[in-house]
């Protein structure tokens, strides 16, 4: 009998910005990846003298880079008497996903992010100094305006064959900058999706020796930042207008809660500048890239479609982001208890 290579994958302890972690188990094939363990105390989710942490898989998929019948296996993180860690917010947002189904929430995540050279300057600025300013490197083409597309064309191969619902690539304002986006999917999937797709991404960057960051302000100065905008709908949504205003001033009740679960750096990045609303305001508005949340101007057209929250940084837990939309919007239209 054969065997394959299963490549676990979790999110480990660090703060203020998860690490994901991996590491690899051979298996039979047409064995499914069974409950594994590490070393939480050297991922910053254990003490040395009660070390054992679990891994729980939850999503499996075709690992691209291997090939074959090797699997990556995306896991929870559990304790050893099998309740979720600390750290565990996937788990967090299991509860939420199920009492709001019927409301059949879908999110569509842009992760944005930047190459890294070794030097730790941005793929397309040079070592010393800054490149032209922004303008043409966003959707640019040509050796002066683009830089990575190979790791980027590598990087869509590689989760198209895992599976994954990645729906667009695009390069960004920022030399060096990219974005792929995921969904529309429900809030477990997509952000189960987003993840390995981090992972894939970060993985392939090995190999052009450099490194994929998700800082949500990679370069000082006058460039963009980096974001993970969400789009987000319900079935109400996604059949009257009133709905998604309503969404708005739901998540205008609870601005504060949300932009301080966004994502580390949030400050830095959402400053009123470089298409952004400031971090302590809130505003929502059709077609406009300064406000906390856009509203397409085809959704103000049509009367009926999605927002987007432009709010969570590139370094964002997409578990989080979701949970809190979902608790967020789909709490405030449910039908109350008498």
């Amino acid at each position: 009998m054969g065997v394959y290579k299963a490549e676990y994958i979790w999110l480990d302890g660090t703060r203020p910005t998860a690490l994901m972690r991996s590491k690899t188990k051979i298996l039979a094939v047409g064995e499914e990846p069974p409950i594994w363990g590490f070393d939480g105390s050297s991922t910053n989710q254990a003490a040395g003298h009660a070390s054992d942490c679990v891994l729980q898989p939850v999503c499996v998929v075709s690992d691209p880079i291997r090939g074959g019948d090797h699997k990556l296996v995306l896991c929870e993180v559990l304790l050893t008497d099998m309740t979720p860690h600390p750290t565990n917010n996937r788990a967090l947002l299991r509860g939420p996903a199920e009492k709001y189904a019927d409301q059949e929430s879908l999110f569509g995540l842009e992760q944005e992010y930047t190459f890294l050279k070794p030097d730790g300057t941005p793929l397309g600025f040079p070592t010393n100094g800054y490149p032209a300013p922004q303008g043409p490197y966003y959707c640019g083409v040509g050796g002066s305006q683009v830089f990575g597309r190979e790791i980027v064309e590598a990087h869509l191969s590689a989760c198209l064959t895992a599976g994954l619902g990645v729906s667009g690539i695009n390069a960004e304002v920022m030399p060096g900058q990219w974005e792929f986006q995921v969904g529309p999917l429900g809030p477990l999937e997509v952000s189960d999706h987003l993840i390995l797709a981090r992972w894939l991404l970060c993985r392939i960057a090995e190999q052009f020796r450099c490194d994929a960051t998700f800082d949500p302000k990679p370069a000082r100065g006058d460039w963009n930042g980096a974001g993970c905008h969400t789009n987000y709908s319900t079935k109400a949504m996604r059949e009257s207008y009133d709905a998604c205003i309503a969404a708005c001033e739901a998540l205008r009740e609870r601005a504060a809660e949300h932009v301080s679960n966004y994502g580390h750096g949030i400050e830095d990045r959402l400053t009123g500048r470089h298409e952004t609303q400031r971090w302590d305001s809130f505003s929502f508005g059709v077609s406009d890239r300064g406000a906390s949340i856009r509203i397409p101007w085809q959704v103000a057209r049509d009367k009926r479609g999605y927002i987007e929250d432009r709010r969570p940084n590139a370094n964002c837990d997409p578990y989080i982001v979701t949970r809190l939309i979902v608790e967020t919007v789909c709490g405030a239209a449910a039908p109350k208890a008498v």
